[in-house]
């Protein structure tokens, strides 16, 4: 005799089915969180160690920053003590200048010419005088020029003596300092042209 099996068996395999399917998706499901919790975390982390080496780097800019603006702040000091020692310098080297100065032009001046005004601007000259003639000013002028010390005369006014009504021809006269460069220059052609003179 035949056997017929009237229990919902399809029911049952399609129930078994279901629950299997739902235990993978939920497995699956379970699986997706972990990994994106365990994604996350791992971005995360990645994030927070770029901002840590970034509050570094930000932190390390500054300091050198700093030392930048010290460094400049060095800088400009030195340039301006060097300035300082540079005006010092110069004016430990002009000072026997102002001396040999006015010797020289204590021994350049001509006898019939006196000076009433001398000014001084840089290396610059220029003095005020009066003289008996116009062959006086012009002696001057060689001795100055003749001089180690000073050299370059320019006259720059002269008026006679029918117009300055005191006798005497009024002067203005530009010459200028010379370097000690110039000075040896002088010399080692005036000690080159004495012997050939000789």
């Amino acid at each position: 005799m035949a056997r017929i099996n009237l229990l919902p068996w399809r029911e049952a395999e399609r129930k078994r089915r279901l629950r299997e399917l739902a235990a993978v998706a939920a497995a699956g499901l379970v699986a997706t969180l972990l990994l994106g919790l365990a994604v996350h975390f791992h971005i995360e982390g990645l994030i927070s160690n770029q901002q840590s080496r970034n509050q570094f780097l930000r932190n390390e800019i500054s300091k050198l920053n700093k030392q930048i603006r010290e460094i400049r702040d060095l800088e400009l000091t030195k340039e301006k003590l060097l300035a300082r020692m540079n005006v010092i310098q110069q004016l430990q080297v002009s000072r026997p200048e102002v001396v040999h100065l006015f010797d020289e032009m204590v021994v350049r001046i001509p006898e019939g010419v006196y000076l009433t005004k001398a000014t001084q601007g840089g290396r610059s000259v220029v003095v005020e005088g009066r003289a008996q003639s116009n062959a006086r000013v012009s002696e001057f002028m060689r001795n100055i020029e003749a001089s180690n010390w000073i050299g370059g005369p320019l006259l720059m006014v002269i008026e006679n003596k029918e117009k300055t009504g005191t006798g005497m021809n009024h002067f203005r006269l530009r010459f200028h300092q010379r370097s000690a460069k110039a000075r040896n220059a002088a010399e080692a052609r005036k000690a080159a042209e004495a012997p050939a003179e000789s």
